[in-house]
């Protein structure tokens, strides 16, 4: 019981940082230029890390809850 646990705290820490990574290299691509004063600026960055976070951990916990629910399907039938 403990060692599944283990291995799906894992599991989500993994997939996490995975979205995490995606969320980052997608934003990449965004124009904050055209929306903050000064795209170069500690805020601007700060705004930056802010919006990974969420959006990739709004992703990360789509994808967690998801597959969790996949799996419990099994107890329906």
């Amino acid at each position: 019981m403990t060692e599944a646990l283990a291995q799906q705290s894992i599991f989500s820490i993994v997939i996490n940082l995975v979205f995490l990574m995606i969320t980052w290299w997608a934003l990449q691509t965004f124009r904050f230029d055209l929306f903050v004063k000064k795209p170069n600026s500690p805020q601007a960055k700060v705004l930056m890390i802010l919006l990974t976070l969420s959006i990739g951990s709004l992703a990360s916990n789509f994808f967690l809850d998801y597959y969790n629910w996949s799996i419990r399907l099994q107890y329906f039938f």
